[in-house]
């Protein structure tokens, strides 16, 4: 079988972990014999070096609509210019590689017009829909949206152009949800898939091959949050826990992000008196990541949206990290408060503070935690995962659609 996989950034150029399960299907692909291909942006993390061993078989060529952080402003013609290059990128990878089928992984901020292309040159696909960018794509196409509500000139728009202006998301493939907050999100925005399913992302390998803690952890007060530092992760909520804490507690925050966000965090800290207890650091290489889990003491995930599904709480449980996460969208899917973590409302500093406080007092419920989250994240493995990833991707072509 041979995969085109596109999305708009691919590891280790990523800003999340929705692009490491992306990775995960691509290698197990490929250990499999399979013929995979990745297109993607020009994104380059800066963080990265520039001789960073790259996955075989990796294009980034395509440009976007997102840069540094914010949405660029492009004139008519510069939005023409972006799409035909695109389009053009996009077909010499159709002829050349002549794929059996697409898997499109995240889109946002990309020309929706290549998922209409390869629609209407009948080749079979599965969308991977691992964060809502069916909804808010098409707002941030600069393409398509500039054609929205011009009625008949958009076949005069096609014809002139040879460019995709509108689209038919439900047919593009088989839509594969991360979650069923996922899709009941998705289904909410007016969005009708004509087939679709989910499939919940696991936890890597490498994570569960780790040997879990035999004996009790001291506690040390400790407090992790690892992630993107953007708005709707909440980590201000981390941050104004502290000064309800005692004095030692401290808080790591580790994760790319948005600088002015950033800023605005480190200025809350300062207002609250914390700043020397939080410790800004930044991302770090992916095989690191389990020795800064294993320096914490408590992992916080404490995101105000409704997060598609959440790989933190799950790379902490595997390590045996106790989780204290607001359980919003996919989270709530696998987290029971008490069982394996501790759930509070998003945005209560104060119910953070109260569940950080109990686990100090309680090296019971710290126990059972650990041992609930462990069970937890083995129940969830990206072998699973990526195992049925290929087997959408066998089926696509010939599997009868499914009505959601």
């Amino acid at each position: 079988m041979r995969i085109l996989s596109v999305g708009n950034v691919y590891p280790p150029h990523h800003l999340g972990g929705y692009e490491v399960i992306w990775r995960g299907v691509t290698r197990h692909l490929q250990a499999e014999g399979h013929a995979s291909r990745v297109l993607t942006t020009t994104y380059r993390r800066p963080d990265v070096p520039l001789g960073a061993i790259d996955d075989p078989d990796v294009h980034r060529d395509l440009d976007w609509y997102w840069r540094d952080h914010a949405w660029r402003r492009l004139t008519p013609l510069q939005r023409l210019a972006l799409e035909r290059r695109n389009a053009r990128l996009f077909d010499r990878h159709l002829v050349d590689f002549g794929p059996d089928v697409i898997a499109w992984w995240p889109m946002g901020g990309m020309s929706l017009g290549l998922l209409e292309r390869a629609r209407r040159a009948g080749v079979p696909a599965v969308l991977f829909i691992l964060d809502p960018w069916p909804s808010y794509g098409p707002q941030r196409d600069g393409w398509i949206r500039m054609w929205r509500g011009l009625g008949p000139l958009r076949a005069l728009g096609e014809r002139w152009t040879g460019l995709p202006t509108q689209l038919d998301l439900p047919r593009a493939g088989r839509w594969v949800f991360c979650s069923a907050s996922m899709r009941d999100q998705t289904l909410a925005a007016g969005l009708r898939p004509t087939d679709c399913t989910i499939l919940t992302p696991g936890v890597e390998s490498r994570y569960l091959a780790i040997e879990p803690d035999r004996e009790p952890v001291p506690w040390r007060w400790r407090l992790l949050y690892i992630g993107r530092v953007v708005e709707q992760k909440g980590v201000n909520t981390a941050i104004e826990c502290l000064p309800r804490l005692p004095e030692e507690a401290t808080l790591t925050i580790v994760g790319p992000g948005d600088e002015p966000y950033r800023r605005q965090l480190e200025a809350l800290a300062d207002r609250l008196g914390v700043r020397p207890r939080v410790s800004f650091e930044p991302p770090r290489p992916s095989e690191e990541l389990p020795e800064i889990y294993h320096g914490a003491d408590a992992v916080l995930h404490p995101v105000r949206w409704a997060e598609p599904w959440g790989l933190v709480p799950l790379e902490a449980m595997a390590l045996g990290r106790p989780v204290i996460a607001t359980g919003r969208g996919g989270s709530a899917e696998y987290l029971i408060n008490g069982r394996n973590a501790l759930l509070f409302e998003a945005g209560d500093a104060a119910a953070l503070a109260r569940c950080v406080a109990r686990l100090a007092q309680e090296p019971e419920l710290r126990e059972r935690l650990r041992v609930e989250g462990r069970r937890t994240a083995e129940r969830h493995s990206e072998h699973d995962f990526n195992r049925r990833a290929v087997s959408e991707l066998e089926a696509a072509r010939s599997t009868p659609r499914s009505h959601c």
